[in-house]
């Protein structure tokens, strides 16, 4: 084959590849993490049928909007705060739990802390992952797990990521990259002379590296979206706790000091404004025209006075 052919099927090839559209993937701190922790093991190439398609095993794995029937790829997480009196007892039963749901851990954390009133307690993280369709479920579950639910959730975020146009903008992009493969073996089985097998070879392994990596990020999402991670920070109800002082809390002082100087402020500021946008204007709207008047009345005083005629003075009789 001519080199000067097989270099321009290449630019060709190389050309309709980058016609592709191409972007990096933002991936949040929790599900970078993530990642890392579960350090998935990818087995070899898998077919691109297998890779153009999402998961479909796992229920709950995608959303299906009613609108246009569009298959939604969406990443829903969890994050949870809460307080109980175990937390070394409470880690191991959202652990429990997680394997009971189907999912797993992907990191604890058990240590200790010190209260306002020096005392050492527990405290300990968790961070598990549940397929989607358990995700409320096990975090009504957890939040059992308090005393008090009305005091001891201290805080509950779930949130959700749309991953569905960057999953289809990855999916074109492989199609493209395994299009330019077939083709650039095409050309190498048509090539004669070595530099032109080496250097259709070079150009295959390129397109080849970035088919597996594109392949990785599409796993990732399909992963994601099929488990959703739960973050759970578990405090000692001890560690919570107002500080107290033979019976006297001073915390419960200082906030309602703290509550009355803001309803002073509050007042003063309320009374400003009423000064400013209502008393002001009226006053100056009843103000005006008095003194216009009054003016108008001074003048008409000094003017009569002034045409009023003075009796002559009478000279004194010699």
């Amino acid at each position: 084959m001519n080199k000067r052919l097989v270099s321009l099927l290449i630019l060709l090839t190389f050309i309709f590849t980058a016609c592709a559209p191409s972007r990096s993937i933002p991936m949040s701190a929790s599900q970078n993490d993530a990642q890392k922790a579960e350090a998935p093991a990818f087995s070899g190439v898998t077919s691109p049928q297998e890779a153009a398609q999402p998961s479909r095993g796992t229920a709950g794995l995608a959303d299906m909007t009613a609108s246009n029937g569009v298959e939604r790829l969406v990443i829903k997480n969890a994050n949870l705060s809460i307080a109980v009196n175990d937390p070394a007892a409470t880690l191991d039963a959202i652990a429990t739990l997680a394997s009971e749901k189907k999912g797993y851990v992907v990191s604890s954390n058990l240590y200790r802390t010190t209260t306002t009133n020096g005392v050492e307690v527990p405290a300990a993280n968790i961070t598990i992952r549940v397929p989607v369709e358990s995700l409320n479920d096990t975090l009504e579950r957890i939040k059992a797990m308090v005393p008090d639910r009305n005091t001891d959730i201290l805080s509950e975020n779930i949130s959700g990521q749309d991953v569905t146009k960057e999953y289809t903008d990855l999916n074109s992009r492989l199609k493209n990259l395994e299009n330019t493969e077939k083709q650039l073996q095409r050309i190498m089985e048509d090539a004669t002379k070595t530099e032109d097998v080496l250097a259709v070879y070079n150009q295959l392994v390129s397109v080849r590296e970035q088919i597996e990596v594109i392949k990785g990020q599409m796993k990732f999402y399909e992963e994601s979206a099929a488990l959703s991670m739960i973050a759970v920070n578990i405090q000692s109800k001890a560690a919570i706790e107002p500080l107290s002082i033979g019976g006297w809390k001073p915390v419960g002082v200082a906030r309602n000091a703290l509550q009355a100087t803001l309803d002073a402020l509050k007042f003063l500021a309320n009374v400003a404004i009423w000064l400013v946008l209502f008393v002001l204007p009226v006053g100056l709207v009843i103000f005006l025209p008095l003194r216009f008047l009054w003016k108008l009345l001074r003048r008409g005083k000094k003017s009569a006075k002034a045409t009023t005629p003075v009796p002559p003075v009478n000279p004194p009789q010699g």
